[in-house]
């Protein structure tokens, strides 16, 4: 029996221990997580709605960050966690005259854990439940079929809304708290305050966590711990507090030798390290996601003298290929550098000076520490920390040779979106801005995993279209490292020169010569910056998911509403206002990280901005005497209008420049949204049904997301306006219906 076999029979029991304590104390009168008073009188707590704020936040985080690196296909799904976690919270606030729910929430997050964690079969069960869902011919997943197996389907679907319920379940009563605190407060304004500043706190606390690359342990725990402060009563405080054990027990990942586990700003990386039969140490092997991403590779002359059964990768290995074609003693360019394999590459073949591009901080370490060949001490190698498509708006310098890396990672590109890392360097205006960084004998060659034939042809359109000649592709496999199929193309027509010069090369080229399939498949640009799926549609498994996400949506608000009563008059204003923000802020993450990177800084960054934004907007609305609500409205669809139509790809100034005035765009519709929001919620006589109906609209409008798989990610401005029209019509008509009202109450005088 192993350890991880043992950390979860020890966590198994001590839960059933901790259930079976429960049921007991219920059965003797004086039971865990009894009902909370809900006297609207009791004092309002502004610590205790700040710290569910805070809680609320950084759970939502931790639960994304986790839940889509342990079963892949939520990192696939744009927002699938997020939407689960605002579903979860938005019941909360239809719940708010309930019993706190924090026995359901405790067996959800802890049974949540036991599930993902089973030893030794959950990676096997959750990579088939991918796999499951992901079977289409529409869109590219990894060691997904090509087409759907409807069984497994079902199954697989089934699972998933097993997960969708926990998920959900777990951030019900802190929906509750924060809703119940501001029906309580004296201004539900001053409560809304205090809950973004919460929400602000959250955020920076988890990119804290992030920036030290702390493993789930410690922010799960974290969770738990929040959990615990909840608690009206210290025996149930003790009790949630209690749990951190079995908790520690299930994430922890005890050390191994030649094995490590890293979780970085962006994803798991696990490696383990490979020996020769002689004991030799070669290089190793790195996942990414409990996928396998990259072998770190020994390719030097003399490691290869002593192993003459892998001597022939000296001339034919996917790493070395490349540099046959540039000019002797390159400038190189490398875009995704990882543990070092390319820049290895580069440094034996005689290049002058390599440019090493990565954006994991991790894998970069993993790599100047692990790497048989050390190449990253080299003084040749300059090292930049950044996104691939970042490097290239700024750097000036001209290359003999840009080499595109194994960039398919297939993974999220940070905490806060499930965008793929490479989702804007494999776009048509990013091959234009590499081209314009080439010599004019410079080459570019592109290595990547092709899986689906469609997916080739659109790097060989949108590498032609940046060119204007064919590239060459052939296939470069390798029974020591990954192989990869390679596109090269240039200005000069360098490739075929160099093969009429090298026969034994173009012998290999012919052997492996792949051809662009005749095929009408759209390229990807910044405004439809979606590699992996196949034309301008919303993808099969995409509509399963959402489905799945709608059904659970209308059971467990169909039950709440038996709680909680009819809608407010004003339901449809919070509910449209949800829904448009969640697409502005879509919007706003896209287009900055064209102009700052995918970062997983710049993402914390603007969600804090924003949050930051409607606290502006509330300070204005408490301390300014604002313009009517119908100024205020059209001001908002002038500036979204204005954010459509801003050329911001003309503006003739740095990306950094350009980024700014981004910002500024797109700024003044935020901050009139949120004048707007904060007009109306400190005039509502219930904040919580405000909330519910806010938060079920975000949900929508995560939804309505995937209309960018159609039509672009500007689209969605569109989407954003007519969701505020709609808001517009939901707040004229609450109006009318009060004016109504009111009339009504007038007592009517009969003359004698």
């Amino acid at each position: 029996m192993n350890l991880q076999t043992v950390a979860f029979v020890v966590a198994a029991s001590i839960l059933l221990i901790a259930r079976l304590r429960i049921r007991q104390s219920k059965r003797r009168g004086s039971p865990y997580f009894a009902a909370e008073s809900d006297d609207q009188a009791a004092p309002w707590r502004p610590s205790r709605l700040l710290l569910a704020s805070v809680l609320t936040l950084f759970a939502e985080l931790a639960f994304i960050r986790w839940i889509s690196v342990e079963v892949r296909v939520f990192a696939y799904f744009k927002n699938l966690a997020l939407l689960l976690c605002f579903l979860g919270f938005g019941l909360g606030c239809a719940l708010v005259r309930e019993r706190l729910r924090w026995m359901g929430a405790l067996n959800a997050f802890l049974g949540l854990l036991l599930v993902v964690r089973i030893p030794g079969e959950s990676e096997r069960l959750f990579e088939g439940l991918s796999q499951a869902l992901g079977g289409a011919a529409d869109a590219d997943i990894w060691l997904a079929p090509v087409a759907t197996n409807w069984p497994y389907f079902l199954v697989a679907a089934a699972i998933c809304a097993c997960l969708f319920v926990l998920i959900v379940s777990v951030f019900i009563p802190l929906g509750q708290i924060v809703s119940r605190e501001m029906d309580r407060a004296p201004s539900s304004l001053r409560a809304y305050s205090w809950n973004l500043c919460g929400s602000v706190m959250g955020v920076v606390a988890f990119l804290f966590v992030s920036r030290l690359m702390l493993p789930p342990a410690v922010w799960m725990g974290a969770v738990l711990v929040g959990f615990a402060s909840l608690q009206e009563k210290r025996r149930d405080a003790a009790l949630v507090a209690s749990l951190l054990v079995p908790l520690v027990l299930l994430l922890h990942d005890p050390a191994q030798r030649d094995r490590e586990i890293v979780w970085t700003p962006y994803q798991q990386i696990q490696y383990v390290r490979h020996y020769t039969s002689d004991g030799e140490l070669w290089g190793g092997v790195m996942a990414v996601n409990h996928t396998l991403y990259q072998r770190v590779v020994d390719l030097s002359h003399s490691f290869l003298m002593r192993h003459p059964q892998a001597q022939d990768e000296e001339k034919y290995n996917p790493y070395n290929l490349p540099f046959r074609f540039a000019v002797p003693s390159p400038k190189v360019l490398v875009v995704g550098s990882g543990t070092g394999n390319d820049v290895a590459a580069a440094l034996r073949n005689g290049s002058t000076t390599v440019d090493a591009v990565e954006i994991d901080p991790a894998i970069l370490e993993l790599g100047k520490r692990e790497h048989p060949e050390h190449p990253y001490e080299s003084p040749r190698v300059s090292i930049h920390l950044t996104d691939a498509r970042n490097f290239l708006k700024r750097t000036q310098e001209h290359y003999d040779l840009i080499l595109f890396g194994l960039l398919d990672s297939h993974s999220q590109f940070s905490t806060y979106s499930n965008m793929r890392i490479d989702n804007f360097v494999y776009t048509e205006e990013a091959f234009r801005e590499a081209v314009a960084r080439l010599s004019p004998d410079g080459i570019i060659v592109v290595k990547f995993q092709v899986d689906r034939a469609w997916l080739g042809t659109r790097l060989a359109e949108m590498l032609h279209n940046a060119f204007g000649t064919e590239p060459l592709i052939f296939k470069a496999d390798s029974s020591y490292s990954l192989g990869a199929t390679c596109f090269v193309d240039s200005r000069s027509h360098r490739a075929e020169d160099v093969l009429a010069r090298d026969p034994e090369l173009a012998a290999f080229v012919q052997r492996n010569r792949l051809a662009s399939i005749p095929e009408a498949v759209p390229v990807t640009t910044d405004n439809w910056p979606y590699l992996y799926q196949k034309s301008h549609s919303i993808p099969r498994t995409y509509f399963s998911v959402s489905i799945l996400v709608v059904l659970i949506s209308v059971v467990l608000y169909a039950q709440a509403r038996r709680v909680s009563g009819p809608p407010t008059s004003a339901y449809l204003f919070f509910f449209s206002m949800g829904a448009g923000f969640l697409l502005l802020e879509t919007q706003i993450i896209s287009r900055l990280a064209l102009f700052f990177g995918t970062v997983w800084q710049v993402n914390g960054i603007v969600i804090t901005a924003l949050l930051l934004a409607l606290l502006a907007a509330n300070a204005i609305v408490e301390r300014v005497k604002v313009p009517p609500q119908s100024w205020i409205w059209a001001g908002l669809i002038a500036s979204l209008a204005m954010a459509y139509w801003f050329p911001l790809d003309r503006v003739s100034a740095t990306p950094e420049t350009t980024g700014v005035v981004a910002i500024v765009v797109f700024s003044v519709p935020v901050l009139f949204a949120g004048i707007l929001f904060s007009t109306e919620f400190r005039k509502t006589p219930s904040p919580s049904s405000a909330l519910n109906a806010n938060v079920l609209g975000a949900v929508t409008g995560g939804l309505l997301e995937n209309l960018s798989l159609l039509f672009g990610l500007r689209a969605l401005l569109i989407v954003a306006m007519m969701l505020y029209c709609i808001a517009g019509i939901g707040l004229w008509r609450a109006k009318a219906r009060n004016r109504v009202g009111r009339e009504s109450a007038v007592p009517q005088v009969v003359g004698s």
